[in-house]
């Protein structure tokens, strides 16, 4: 079995942000060699997430609209995490989200689903911030 990890870095211009990473991962894939295993991808960090869905701007908008109303930013005060930061409610949008996604690689290509995407969800953006990909396998 081999391994291939790379991480490159992220950033979101605005708080909230939702980025199609799929060609980026379908890259490192390549780049590994694997053709039969495993490719995890991690944001590294608590207050962003990777997860799998359609491509739809409307679904993207959808996403900000629901997660925005399960965790409202505002008022930052309702949250007791807020102190140094004003992020509680990324935290929280972070854990609805998921923290990684992980792929069956076949064949040298990445599992997916038909209208499959790997997306990098941004909630608390305006800073860089790593993204981890490791592939395993054959």
């Amino acid at each position: 079995m081999r391994s291939y990890r790379e991480e490159f870095l992220m950033k979101v211009p605005s708080r909230r942000g939702y980025v199609n990473i799929t060609s980026r991962v379908e890259k490192a894939l390549k780049k590994s060699g694997i053709k039969e295993g495993l490719c995890l991808v991690n944001p590294m960090h608590i207050t962003a997430s990777v997860y799998i869905n359609d491509d739809e701007s409307g679904l993207l908008q959808d996403y900000d609209d629901w997660l925005e109303k399960l965790a409202p930013h505002e008022p930052v005060s309702q949250y007791r995490h807020n102190g140094f930061e004003d992020n509680g409610d990324a935290h929280l949008k972070r854990q609805v989200m998921g923290r990684e996604s992980v792929v069956a690689v076949t064949g040298g290509r990445l599992d997916l689903g038909t209208w499959e995407r790997i997306f990098y969800g941004e909630f608390d953006g305006r800073r860089e911030k790593r993204v981890l990909i490791k592939i395993i396998g054959e």
